[in-house]
């Protein structure tokens, strides 16, 4: 084989903070060759993004590489001076960061970002730079580009920033490109054509690729190798193949049960217990022995070595020593558990009726009405009690909106929403609010929904105050604490504040909030999107378990469809303000019958060995239109591949399909 393009040795680094010297990377090694992908995997605060600032020399105050070396092309960059490392930033490596907003300068045009890294890197200027900035924006398909190299950043949708950022990373022809979370904020039609141009690029360049995610679906799309982080420790190393064929470190296969991909029909998704472990502690034995099921006395006295197993795979756990063959042969006993079903009754909770939001466009100094931005247009839905309907669709699709104007926290242009027997929009003052104890919403940012001056207690006391629930302190409080258990949260945290809780422990303060004043319907909105694969699975068994024990009632706002599987009853897909197709969900995601509908679901990156070979499906192109101005007829035809003239002038009427799915497509059936 080749040398190496980057071989990293025994990497160290540390972090000096407030609470002591955090070992952030504790010997990590691995090689990636020319036009190979490697992906580090793990949960947040495992050390994937601290490896990439190491290679990168881009640490923050207080950190430095304690030890080992990374060499690329056979040049020790930790021996390089800073002013040595700029030349290398941009043009050996470079990196596309997690979030394109806050990576790009506000202040600058694309244009003049990108022609930063062509003077510095590759001496272009003026009508030369303009050109090649022409030309990157070209490749990673970026419309009218010419255009577009005047614009600011916050005139580019999500997804065209990221590409901006490839763009950009590119521009300094680098031998090496690493991609931290690239993807995590796009939706999956976005995320489909951005790992495409991703992949493309490095097929046209032979670049070697580090890819930082905790997405095993986009593991198994792109990478060729894969390295499984735990602690700052790299535990797992195999071909990719290999890898989802057989994890070998029992922390993989856990994040693969703990995947809803597929296990509707199994009940319970296996967790993995506690949290990763904060890295100022002294670690004696094996990191990930604390949230083990299979550890024993050695794994919490002796830190395991490397094994090497077949086919190119090796794995640090005393498991695999040879001289552990007999216990390494006794699998643990299942825990996944049956769920109960639901109490779903035949009645309907709410009913949604030809709902709209539409916003007025003003201009002038008069501020005149001019147009309509029309958020929600004409949305019809049912949810029975103790049923979950999911809402799917890109970002700016109208899903939140329609969450916001069924509980009155935007008011509705037109139509109506029933809750039971009660119509909420003729509802106002008093009568309003007491309904509100029957509708709560569980907010996507668990951190930016919380009060961050207030303790847990008050929190989840703020709702029942303002809606007299649980008439005195003392009965207030012990309904707290019964919440509190409810979710899993111990009682003893309630006095504390949210920035002392995980992520996930966060959403658990936000659902409880939601819970304590007794709702029937709980509007979720994308509460799992920011999580990691093992913290979403308790999310999910949680919402789960409470429906069956409560009876209530979700509107499930999501783009991930593996969520849908496992959780939903019915789906409902919507695009640009309009439901275009909703039934159950064997009927809505096994025989799809919208275009919208099979584009979204053929964007979903599957977590299996395949995934990788690349089926030709037909992903859908370009972005949202903007819903102020609409395409005539189907609002979907200008980026479906089976547009018809019809599809161009009349907008289609919804037709049922079979059972209770209904589809709005000319071409249906």
């Amino acid at each position: 084989m080749s040398a190496a393009t980057l071989s990293v040795s025994g990497l160290s680094t540390h972090i000096d903070s407030e609470n002591g010297l955090v070992r952030a990377l504790d010997c990590v090694s691995f090689e990636v060759h020319a036009g190979e992908t490697f992906a580090l995997l793990g949960e947040s605060g495992c050390g994937k993004s601290v490896t990439a600032l190491s290679l990168m020399r881009l640490l923050p105050p207080g950190g430095c590489v304690a030890g080992g070396s990374v060499m690329l092309d056979g040049r020790d960059l930790c021996a390089l001076t800073e002013t040595e490392m700029r030349q290398v930033r941009g043009a050996g490596m470079a990196m596309i960061f997690q979030e394109p907003g806050t990576s790009l300068n506000p202040v600058l045009t694309v244009g003049q970002q990108i022609g930063e890294v062509l003077a510095l890197h590759r001496g272009l200027k003026g009508a030369a730079a303009d050109g090649e900035a022409v030309a990157l924006m070209t490749q990673v398909g970026i419309p009218d580009p010419q255009r577009r190299l005047r614009e600011y950043p916050f005139q580019f949708s999500g997804g065209m920033k990221q590409r901006v950022m490839i763009a950009m990373a590119l521009a300094g022809e680098p031998r090496l490109l690493i991609a931290d979370e690239p993807t995590t904020a796009l939706d999956v039609t976005i995320q489909a054509q951005v790992l495409d141009v991703m992949a493309a690029l490095q097929r046209a360049r032979g670049m070697a690729m580090i890819l930082i995610t905790h997405d095993l679906g986009v593991v198994a799309k792109m990478a060729d190798r894969v390295g499984v982080m735990y602690a700052g420790h790299l535990i797992e190393e195999a071909p990719r193949g290999r890898f989802f064929a057989a994890p070998a470190h029992p922390y993989s296969r856990k994040l693969f049960e703990a995947l809803p991909e597929g296990h509707r029909e199994r009940g319970v998704l296996a967790t993995i217990p506690g949290s990763v472990p904060p890295l100022t502690a002294h670690f004696t034995g094996c990191r990930f022995a604390p949230r083990c099921d299979r550890a024993w006395e050695r794994c919490r006295a002796e830190a395991p070595q490397w094994h090497a197993l077949e086919g190119g795979q090796r794995v640090r756990c005393h498991l695999h020593d040879p001289a552990e063959s007999m216990r390494a042969a006794v699998q643990p006993a299942s825990r996944s558990a049956a769920v109960s079903p639901a109490r779903a009754t035949e009645e309907i909770l709410l009913g949604v009726r030809d709902m709209k939001v539409h916003f007025p466009i003003t201009s002038g100094v008069f501020r005149r009405v001019v147009g309509h931005v029309k958020a929600v247009d004409g949305v019809s839905l049912d949810i029975g009690a103790g049923r979950t309907l999911a809402l799917v669709g890109e970002s700016g699709c109208g899903k939140t909106t329609v969450g916001k104007a069924i509980l009155r926290l935007i008011e509705p242009s037109g139509g109506s929403a029933r809750l039971g027997d009660k119509d909420i929009g003729s509802l106002s003052g008093s009568a309003l609010r007491a309904t509100r104890a029957s509708m709560q919403m569980i907010f996507q940012d668990p951190f930016g929904s919380l009060n961050p001056r207030l303790r847990v207690i008050e929190i989840i006391e703020e709702g029942m105050n303002a809606l007299g629930v649980s008439g005195s302190d003392a009965e207030r409080r012990e309904r707290v604490v019964q919440i509190m258990e409810q979710v899993g949260l111990r009682p003893e945290l309630a006095e504390r504040y949210p920035h002392e809780f995980s992520g996930g422990q966060r959403q658990r303060i936000a659902i409880a909030r939601a819970l304590a004043v007794s709702p029937r319907l709980i509007v979720c909105d994308e509460p799992t999107s920011a999580l990691d694969v093992s913290v979403q699975a308790q999310i999910l068994n949680l919402l789960q378990e409470l429906q069956a024990r409560l009876g209530v009632a979700y509107l499930f706002i999501t783009h991930n469809i593996a969520v849908v599987e496992y959780l939903a009853h019915e789906v409902a897909v919507m695009y640009l303000g309009r439901i275009v197709e909703q039934g159950s969900v064997a009927e809505v995601l096994g025989n799809p019958q919208h275009p919208y509908t099979r584009a979204l679901l053929a964007a979903v990156p599957r977590a299996n060995a395949d995934a990788g070979a690349g089926a030709d499906a037909v992903l859908v192109k370009g972005d949202l239109p903007s819903p102020a101005n609409p395409p005539a007829g189907c609002h979907f035809h200008p980026r479906c591949p089976l547009a018809t003239e019809t599809c161009r002038q009349e907008y289609p009427q919804a037709r049922a399909v079979d059972g209770t799915h209904v589809v709005s497509c000319h071409l249906a059936g």
